[in-house]
């Protein structure tokens, strides 16, 4: 699994679902993500590939893990295009 490819999967994704912010950043709730079937064909571990990009400063959210249900509320925040 190439990582850095899977990021820029995400960053697009997250681009596509999402809407500007309050301060100009793009930004889609867990939910959305998670729910959307483009995700699911493109994503098989999403919760893996959210915790890599937050690990290399691509997109923030509150927590260290998302689950479905109980985090799809939560934001999730693009900080690099």
């Amino acid at each position: 699994m190439n990582v850095e490819h899977e990021i820029s999967l995400l960053v697009r994704e997250i681009q596509r679902l999402g809407s500007k912010n309050a301060e100009g950043q793009t930004s889609v709730k867990f939910g959305v993500l998670f729910n959307d079937d483009e995700c699911a064909n493109i994503f098989e571990a999403l919760v893996g590939t959210l915790r890599a990009a937050k690990r290399k400063k691509f997109i923030s959210f509150d927590g260290e893990l998302l689950l479905q249900g109980v985090h799809d509320n939560v934001d999730i925040v693009l900080l690099k295009d």
